[in-house]
């Protein structure tokens, strides 16, 4: 296939990701899923790549979800085929080993609501909408949308929005706490890029040990959390990254990591 799927620009050590099939307001097909898998099981080993953003490309969305002309061709077998591949793959996304950064540039629906709760920070631009539409379709969300959204939003408001399928605002989406920031679409690669060039001065190895931290004790009780945090924390003491962070501040200077 000679179109890009996937578009791909490294810099700064910042990998933007742009889900690219604008005619259908990027939304998911096999190919795309699988676009994409390869392109996060590259990056998931690349020590050049510190920090991910995930975008759309076009004017209107960042992802309408599974593309739905598609889904109509496929049978009962590949519809359990597709949603086997996108679950497993929104959850790499959030198992990377680096920070991955949504930027919500547009519409966002189903599945790209799904792919955006899978990633660790989430900005939007004021012309966003996001929603789990799928119980209008007489399904539900199949890609971690009913585990993600209420450990993110709460159960009541989760269960209200995939109930009803209603679609939110940028402005609602701040007050629930679906994204982290709101700003202009002009400026919305522009802040993530902010955002993830002040994650890249951090330490590699405390970042993905932090990442890890966080993602497994939310998912059991304070006593294992902190548990899984200390053995984190222990990884982190042996590196040179850490040696090196002291004697930065000794010296009154910026400190050079290497990942190691």
């Amino acid at each position: 296939m000679s179109e890009k799927l996937i578009l791909t620009e490294v810099d700064d050590q910042v990998a933007v990701l742009t889900l690219n099939r604008p005619d259908v307001m990027n939304s998911f097909n096999f190919a795309m899923l699988e676009s994409l898998k390869q392109k996060i099981d590259e990056i998931r080993f690349d020590n050049g790549i510190r920090v991910v953003i995930i975008t759309g490309s076009g004017e209107k969305a960042f992802c309408a979800g599974a593309d739905l002309k598609e889904r109509i061709t496929l049978s009962e077998v590949d519809v359990k085929r597709f949603i086997y591949t996108i679950r497993g793959l929104f959850t790499e996304i959030e198992n990377l080993n680096k920070p991955v950064i949504a930027a919500v540039n547009g519409i966002a629906l189903g599945g790209g609501t799904e792919l955006l709760l899978a990633c660790d920070i989430r900005i939007a631009s004021q012309n966003a909408s996001m929603g789990l539409t799928e119980t209008r379709l007489a399904i539900i969300p199949g890609a971690g949308g009913t585990q993600r959204l209420p450990r993110l939003v709460g159960r009541g408001v989760a269960k209200e929005l995939i109930f009803t399928g209603r679609r939110v605002d940028a402005k609602e989406a701040l007050e629930i706490g679906l994204v982290n920031r709101v700003c202009e679409k002009e400026s919305l690669l522009a802040e993530c890029r902010k955002t993830a060039a002040m994650i890249c001065e951090t330490g590699p190895i405390a970042i993905e040990q932090a990442k890890y931290a966080v993602n497994k004790g939310l998912e059991t009780d304070i006593g294992t959390g902190l548990a899984i945090e200390s053995n984190a924390y222990w990884i982190t003491i042996p590196t040179e990254d850490r040696l090196e962070g002291l004697a930065a501040f000794r010296e009154k200077r910026k400190p050079v990591y290497k990942g190691k």
